[in-house]
């Protein structure tokens, strides 16, 4: 399995500044390895990101976005104590869920 889905959050008032890192080679099938033959296409095609079980976030990735990405965004309603849980699934059908509580 993956590495952890790392994600952080910093409540600032009734708004929390969310950053989710997803380690994922994400490879676009253009490279070539050290023999010449081609790395297969290997990146994360879904995503979702929920707040207390309720949808947040639902995402779609392409080959276009780079190796462990990194999304930043803000949302409203959040508070200490709220469980924040991040999903991914790429297109090997290999999946990775994380979930943190707000601090």
């Amino acid at each position: 399995m993956s590495e952890p889905i790392r994600i952080r959050t910093q409540l600032q008032g009734e708004i929390a500044d969310i950053r989710v890192l997803m380690h994922h080679p994400m490879e676009t099938g253009q490279r070539r390895d050290e023999s010449g033959k081609p790395v297969p296409v290997h990146f994360i095609q879904t995503f979702s990101v929920k707040l207390n079980g309720q949808a947040l976030i639902d995402g779609q990735l392409n080959t276009s976005i780079s190796r462990n990405p990194l999304f930043a965004f803000k949302a409203g309603g959040i508070k200490a104590g709220d469980k924040l849980s991040v999903q991914w699934t790429d297109n090997t059908g290999a999946q990775r869920q994380d979930e943190i509580t707000v601090g």
